[in-house]
């Protein structure tokens, strides 16, 4: 593993928050909301997702109360869907930014299919392209 074990339920557990920024930007429309998003996205990409905002979050709060992980991920496939999910970040901040007006919605629309999927259902679409380019790639 690349960048060390990741517990598998710390992304879901980030997956969760960012679908409730996600849907709050929906509804409110906020590009800054968004923005503060992209950073998160941002920070899991570059520093992977045990360093994210979400991924501190979960350590410091969360899993000190759970119990011991029984399964861990490697971290890269989570760490490229961090990166799926900033490109889509930007995207929307462009569209709230400077238009069309369906931009900024469709594109945080999309994030939030993804996250949701992770939070509901522990399925990370950004984690399944991953694998599948790795696949093609040989």
């Amino acid at each position: 593993m690349a960048d060390g074990g990741v517990d598998v339920r710390g992304p879901r557990f980030g997956a969760v928050l960012t679908s409730a920024v996600l849907a709050a930007v929906l509804v409110s429309g906020s590009g800054w909301l968004l923005a503060c998003q992209a950073v998160v996205f941002a920070v899991g990409a570059a520093a992977g997702v045990r360093r994210s905002p979400y991924g501190w979050l979960f350590r410091v709060a969360v899993r000190p109360r759970l119990s011991p992980p029984e399964a861990f991920e490697d971290a890269a496939p989570p760490r490229f869907a961090q990166t799926v999910g900033l490109f889509f970040a930007i995207v929307g901040l462009a569209g709230y930014a400077l238009g069309p007006q369906w931009l900024g919605p469709a594109a945080t629309g999309c994030a939030l299919a993804a996250a949701f999927l992770n939070a509901a259902f522990g399925y990370c679409l950004g984690c399944e392209v991953y694998l599948l380019l790795r696949r093609a790639a040989g």
